[in-house]
């Protein structure tokens, strides 16, 4: 199973769109919030670039936003 990293904030729509999509298909993730957790905030834009969430990490493969077919590609769901 991939390991996914989903770097939110607590208000932001798309990341609860995107947890709830990975809870649909039975998938499980690590989620940091960057508004909290400084050095998890700086991990998502050394690995990004963003500032923006989410950032979701699959597998080493960085999505920005809640990119349905570009996650879908990451995890292999056609």
């Amino acid at each position: 199973m991939a390991k996914i990293t989903i770097y939110t904030t607590p208000w932001c729509q798309y990341c609860k769109a995107a947890k709830e999509y990975f809870k649909s298909k039975g998938l499980t993730w690590e989620e940091y919030d960057v508004m909290s957790d400084v050095p998890r905030r700086e991990e998502m834009v050394k690995k990004s670039g963003q500032l923006g969430v989410p950032v979701i990490d699959i597998d080493g493969k960085i999505v920005i936003g809640f990119d349905r077919p570009k996650i879908n590609e990451y995890l292999g769901i056609h």
